[in-house]
């Protein structure tokens, strides 16, 4: 059995289009879990439909995944040879200006909420405003509301204002579950140094991210990715450090339009958003081999690349969405 075979891989985030021969492809790359987008711009409604749609794929495929609630799930997935999927939000959208949507869609399953997507809303500000006044006093209910039902806040997307606020705010750990430090790309959409170190001596983790617009495009090599996820390591600890692909499979070119765009803006047909070609070795979550062997090929130990794979995103979700006092305040 190879190392890859035996490690427990948690992606971090993924916003694909799922179908059962995508989730098929994470089976073939030894995925055992992943927190899975469904929602970005939708409002509650919307949103409740997205949820619908992810029972029924449930439904019919029980043979590949489970809708996963508690860390202690991804350890079930592992030994069932299945899927944990965690639904997950990119934007608070789908709580509208009602904290108790928080609540609500817990209940529905939702275990992992992103604060911002690139925009200023009503909880703080995104990653892509000039001025990012931090986290707003709803901001502040929301992650409140948050840590008592044991869903887990997502900086990724956020603004660095925003996101010191937010970890300071919260009284569990939170998480950048698809972003990279900015030293190596630099972008709005990767971390300073002053984002990642509060976030990582609260005991929350990031998740180093594929994505070619905030990893270096499609010429990035394993070596260089493999290179920086072990700079990291020896920057914030191998508790801290995971993966989160951010992998778009199924799409078709209008829907990154879509979500870059949402209806918050008009898009020119003439330079309409394109998905970017992502680098040869990694090309979707069949491919997470290659990553194991490319970390290993850096020089990490075998207990600190299970860490990095899957270990650390499995103990935070186990410490975050701990349900026992889901009801305390109410």
């Amino acid at each position: 059995m190879t190392l890859h075979e035996q490690l427990t891989v948690v992606d971090g985030l993924q916003i694909s289009n799922w179908t059962r021969p995508v989730l098929e492809e994470l089976r073939a790359g030894g995925v055992t879990a992943v927190n899975a987008t469904c929602a970005v711009w939708e409002n509650a409604a919307d949103t409740l439909r997205s949820i619908g749609q992810w029972l029924e794929l449930a439904n019919r495929n029980p043979d590949l995944l489970f809708l996963a609630t508690n860390g202690s799930d991804i350890d079930t997935a592992k030994r069932q040879k299945k899927i944990a999927v965690f639904l997950g939000f990119q934007n608070s959208s789908p709580f509208e200006d009602d904290y108790r949507n928080v609540e609500l869609f817990h209940r529905l399953g939702v275990r992992v909420a992103q604060l911002t997507y690139n925009n200023q809303n009503l909880l703080g500000g995104g990653c892509f405003e000039t001025n990012d006044a931090g986290l707003t006093r709803y901001g502040r209910v929301v992650v409140e509301e948050m840590n008592r039902v044991g869903m887990l806040i997502d900086l990724s997307h956020v603004g660095y204002r925003t996101s010191r606020d937010a970890i300071a705010a919260s009284c569990r750990p939170v998480a950048i579950t698809h972003s990279n430090p900015l030293w190596f790309f630099d972008t709005p959409r990767n971390k300073p140094h002053d984002v990642i170190q509060p976030l990582v001596d609260r005991g929350g983790v990031i998740g180093c991210c594929l994505y070619p617009t905030v990893s270096g495009g499609e010429h990035l090599t394993v070596e260089s990715f493999c290179t920086m996820v072990s700079r990291m390591v020896d920057l914030y600890g191998p508790d801290s450090i995971g993966i989160g692909s951010d992998c778009t499979r199924g799409w078709d070119q209008e829907f990154v339009g879509w979500l870059r765009n949402g209806r918050w803006q008009p898009t020119d047909p003439a330079h309409a958003p394109t998905w970017p070609n992502w680098p040869k070795w990694f090309t979707g979550p069949h491919d997470f081999p290659r990553l194991t062997d490319g970390l290993s090929a850096s020089g990490l130990s075998d207990d600190c690349i299970a860490a990095v794979m899957g270990g650390n995103w499995s103990r935070l979700f186990t410490s975050v969405m701990d349900t026992t006092r889901e009801h305390q305040n109410v």
